[in-house]
């Protein structure tokens, strides 16, 4: 608990303004588009699961509510219809955390009261902050292709030097305002072996990796686990990573993503950058949103 502390409060030098994170690097986001060879585009969510599950013990739920039985067969215009209710920071289900997400020591990032979050909503900080949407250049850190195997197992946890040392054999330099992909191959395994209780075992960042993330002044950290290996190398806290991303730097998240197909087509091609667009719903009072990320390479 001290070292994450410490840690904290580093990451405190390095505060930005959320909104000159995602939104001030124009000159960035050009550069992005320009790195678009094929046109090809590749969904980076996974499907929302609607059973249960280990991993979901309760699920999204996604349930018809037209047409009636007696509508199929009527003349003229008939809708079908659906309601889709989910718990958004789920640990199955793609997602945006938003930075009023998580409260340290009382505070949201920038040092904000936690009581700006009520039974009503986010009164500061919330999902409104991104309702034009995230674009920038994406990066795929491929840690499992940089170690060798299929995929990182439950509490294994990626260091800086990982970050780095995948950096250097990709020839693919992270820099300010991009959107920060680390693979650890949990899609892989989960449909490979079955889902198991992440809340018990978990592959995740270190929370020293935190510090390449820091130095290199990415917006966006996404991975296909929640960025937090379990169990959680800080007693007394589940979830270092997602302190030091989202309440101390201001970072934003995206969980439990599917970057299989991302993680082929990168290896088919020189460089693994490509230009990537966020598009989280318009819930302005909301913590976090489901999301589909999109890479266009």
């Amino acid at each position: 608990m001290p070292r994450l502390g410490r840690l904290v409060a580093d990451a405190s030098h390095l505060l930005r303004t959320p909104l000159l994170s995602v939104r001030g690097y124009a000159v960035l986001f050009l550069y992005a588009a320009a790195v678009v060879r094929s046109g090809r585009t590749v969904s980076l969510a996974a499907p929302v699961e609607t059973r249960p599950v280990p991993d979901s013990p309760e699920p999204a739920r996604h349930r018809m509510i037209g047409p009636a039985h007696d509508e199929t067969a009527a003349p003229g215009l008939v809708f079908a219809r659906d309601r889709f209710a989910m718990n958004v920071h789920n640990d199955v289900d793609s997602h945006l955390d938003a930075l009023c997400h998580v409260i340290f020591d009382g505070e949201l990032y920038g040092g904000l009261p936690a009581s700006t979050v009520t039974a009503d909503g986010a009164g500061a900080l919330s999902l409104d902050l991104v309702r034009d949407g995230i674009v920038g250049r994406g990066v795929l850190l491929d840690i499992p292709r940089l170690r060798g195997v299929r995929w990182l197992e439950p509490g294994d946890q990626v260091t800086a030097e990982d970050l780095a040392a995948a950096e250097a054999v990709q020839e693919t330099p992270v820099g300010p305002g991009d959107l920060l992909f680390v693979r650890v191959g949990h899609r892989l395994r989960r449909r490979t072996l079955g889902p198991w209780d992440v809340t018990r075992g978990r592959a995740g960042l270190h929370p020293t990796a935190m510090e390449f993330v820091a130095a290199r002044g990415v917006a966006v950290l996404g991975s296909d686990g929640n960025s937090d290996a379990a169990p959680s190398a800080v007693a007394g806290v589940g979830f270092p990573v997602h302190v030091l991303a989202v309440n101390a730097l201001g970072l934003y998240l995206l969980d439990w993503l599917d970057l299989e197909e991302l993680a082929t087509l990168c290896a088919q091609r020189a460089g693994r950058h490509f230009l990537c667009v966020v598009a989280p719903l318009r819930l302005p009072a909301a913590t976090g949103s489901p999301v589909n990320p999109i890479a266009v390479l």
